[in-house]
């Protein structure tokens, strides 16, 4: 069951202490358990799941930054498999808000994330896809072209190699705060703490998972073999 809410002086206050409170595991969100697909607890448990191999991937990719030149076709590789999970968890998270505001019972009794987490999703997935789309875009037209520059702004010669690095800044104060609001409910949900009713739809959830990793390996092969240019 959910904790009970406590009276906050002011709404930023009560943002923050909601935050604060889902992020450390203090206060819980009820997801009901539905036949079928589980509903909002099996929903709950993909989202978990994909953002655990994100975490996982991700942590990979930034090591290579250390040497991106030499381990070029390893950042090619992780940021490919990347792709798959990041476009699932978008759908898993853009499902469960549909659902909430379409009104559908079980989804607004789970009820949202705390009112941050909220205002911070879209700037997460924003900075998500405009990251991994620049990426992409890098190894398609190949260094020199990437190097071109395609728009001007003031004094700023804006290239799709800046473009990506921009993506990149963005996205790691988004991720890093998100990451700080929703790893602990993640492992709880997933390996800790597990329910000991099952959750309906585990072959549906796993099905999925199989068809994103066949998808991130198939992507990586492709996108490695056309970054030639940039070894």
């Amino acid at each position: 069951m959910s904790t009970p809410k406590q009276p906050y002086r002011d709404p930023l206050e009560r943002a923050v202490m909601e935050a604060l409170g889902e992020a450390t595991g203090r206060e819980t969100r009820e997801n009901p358990v539905l036949a079928g697909t589980g509903g909002p607890a099996g929903n709950a448990l993909l989202t978990a799941w994909t953002g655990l191999v994100l975490l996982v991937v991700s942590s990979a990719e930034l090591l290579t930054l250390f040497n991106v030149r030499g381990l070029i076709s390893w950042h090619v590789a992780l940021g490919a498999l990347l792709i798959p999970p990041a476009g699932m968890k978008t759908a898993s998270t853009g499902w469960r808000m549909v659902r909430y505001y379409a009104g559908a019972t079980s989804y607004r009794r789970a009820g949202p994330p705390p009112m941050l987490l909220r205002v911070l999703g879209p700037v997460v997935v924003a900075s998500t896809l405009g990251l991994l789309g620049t990426g992409v875009l890098l190894v398609l037209l190949g260094e020199e072209r990437s190097r071109h520059t395609p728009l001007d702004l003031a004094a700023w010669r804006v290239d799709w190699v800046t473009a990506h690095q921009a993506f990149f800044a963005v996205w790691v104060g988004a991720a890093g705060l998100h990451l700080l609001g929703r790893i602990v409910p993640a492992l709880r949900t997933t390996m800790l703490n597990r329910p000991s009713t099952r959750v309906p739809g585990r072959w549906i959830r796993l099905l999925w998972l199989v068809v994103m990793a066949v998808a991130a390996a198939a992507l990586a092969v492709v996108l490695v073999h056309a970054d030639a240019s940039w070894r």
